[in-house]
C-alpha cells in the first residue's frame, strides 16, 4: 500500500474554498497553436478580456516565455480594460495555458483547529505530479516546474506528494469535503497503481479532507476524463451547482442525471445535506465535427465576480441569472466563449487562485 509521506492536515492545513478571498490569481497565457488549431488568434482576446476582468478585482500573476510575450499578452489585456498596476509577469514558460492543472495548490493553515506545538507558515504549497491527463499531449516537460516556480517566488515551503493530481479534478467547500470523478481520478493513465482508498488517502493527508464525495463520468468531448469543473461546483461551504442536461437524447443526459442523484445521497459530518441547484447546459457545441466539452460549471470565481463562458446559447441568460442568484456579493460576468471552447476548456481550467494568507 502506498502510504502518504506528510500529513498536513495533521499540520492544522486545509485547502480553502475557490469563493474565500484571494491574494490573486495566476494564469499561463496561451501560446501553443495546436491546442486551438487554427483559432489560437481568435482566441487571444477572450484570453485577455477574461485576464483583465480579473486584474479588476485583484492581482493577476502570468506566465510566459519570455519578454517578447509579455510585451504582447500586457498589451492585449490593456485594450481589453486590464488594471495595469495589478498585473505581474513572470518568464516561466509553459508548454500550455491550462494553469488550473500545471499550476500548484496552496494550502491555508486552519483557524478553527487548535495549533500545532511547533510554529508552521501560513501557507504551504503542494507540488503534484502533472502529466497532461495520462500523456494525452507531449510534451509537458515545463508545466511540470511552475510549482516550484511559484513557490520559490512566493516564498513557500514546498510538498512534493508524488502522485499525479490536477486542479480541476477536485473542488472543494474548504470545509473538509472534496468532491470528486471516479471518471478522471481511478484512471489508468493517472496513477494505475493506487487504489480508490489510496487515492483517498491522499486527499485527506494533502487537501485537509475528512469526506471524499465521488461522482461517475464528466461531460463528452472532456479529454480530461472527467473533470469535475466542468459538472459540479461549491459556490460556498454547504451549497453546490451541477450542471443537468434536459434533452434525454443528449449524450450528457444520463451521466449527469446519474451524479445528480448521487449528489442527493450526501451528506456532512453533521448529517446535514448540501443544497443542490441545478445549472443548464448549453446547446451542443461542435467545431469540425467535434463535440465540445461547453458548460456554464467552467465559471472562475474572483473577490468581486464570477466570470462564466457564455456560448450565443438560449440558456446563457438562464445559467448567469441562477448563479448571480447564488453570488449576491459579486457581480457575473458572462464571456463569448464559443472559439474558446475549442481548447476543450474555459475559465476554471485556465486560472489559479492564490488564497490570502490568513
Amino acid at each position: 500500500m502506498t502510504i502518504p509521506k506528510h500529513n498536513l492536515q495533521a499540520k492544522g492545513y486545509r485547502f480553502p474554498g475557490e469563493f474565500e478571498t484571494h491574494e490573486a490569481t495566476w494564469l499561463s497565457w496561451p501560446h501553443n497553436p495546436a491546442t486551438w488549431p487554427g483559432k489560437l488568434k481568435q482566441i487571444e482576446p477572450v484570453y485577455a478580456q477574461f485576464a483583465a476582468q480579473i486584474s479588476r478585482d485583484e492581482a493577476v500573476h502570468i506566465n510566459v516565455s519570455n519578454s517578447e510575450m509579455e510585451t504582447y499578452a500586457r498589451r492585449l489585456i490593456l485594450m481589453q480594460g486590464g488594471v495595469e498596476e495589478h498585473l505581474f509577469f513572470h518568464h516561466f514558460p509553459t508548454n500550455d495555458a491550462w494553469c488550473r492543472d500545471h499550476g500548484p495548490c496552496i494550502l491555508v493553515s486552519n483557524q478553527n483547529v487548535q495549533a500545532p506545538v511547533e510554529q508552521l507558515p501560513s501557507r504551504v504549497l503542494l507540488n503534484w505530479e502533472y502529466n497532461a491527463w495520462g500523456e494525452k499531449y507531449p510534451p509537458f516537460d515545463k508545466d511540470q516546474k511552475i510549482p516550484s516556480f511559484i513557490g520559490e517566488y512566493l516564498g513557500l515551503e514546498m510538498y512534493s506528494p508524488g502522485i499525479v493530481m490536477e486542479g480541476g479534478a477536485i473542488e472543494t467547500n474548504g470545509n473538509g469535503v472534496i468532491m470528486t470523478t471516479t471518471s478522471c481520478l481511478l484512471n489508468p493513465n493517472r496513477n494505475p497503481d493506487l487504489s480508490k482508498l489510496e487515492i483517498e488517502s491522499f486527499l485527506n493527508h494533502y487537501y485537509g479532507a475528512e469526506q471524499v464525495w465521488w461522482l461517475g463520468d464528466g461531460i463528452e468531448g472532456d479529454d480530461t476524463d472527467g473533470h469535475i469543473d466542468d459538472i459540479t461546483r461549491f459556490v460556498n461551504p454547504s451549497t453546490i451547482v451541477s450542471v443537468l442536461e434536459n434533452n434525454s437524447s443528449d449524450v450528457n443526459y444520463k451521466p449527469l442525471l446519474e451524479n445528480w442523484e448521487l449528489l442527493h445521497e450526501f451528506r456532512f459530518k453533521d448529517g446535514s445535506t448540501p443544497e443542490i441547484i441545478a445549472l443548464p447546459m448549453p446547446s451542443p457545441v461542435y467545431y469540425d465535427g467535434q463535440r465540445l466539452p461547453a458548460s456554464y460549471a467552467n465559471f472562475y470565481i474572483t473577490n468581486h465576480s464570477v466570470i462564466v463562458p457564455v456560448f450565443s446559447d438560449d440558456n446563457d441568460i438562464k445559467a448567469l441569472g441562477i448563479l448571480q442568484e447564488l453570488f449576491p456579493t459579486r457581480k457575473v460576468i458572462g464571456i463569448e466563449s464559443t472559439d474558446l471552447i475549442w481548447g476543450l476548456g474555459a475559465f476554471h481550467c485556465l486560472s489559479q487562485q492564490i488564497p490570502k494568507s490568513p
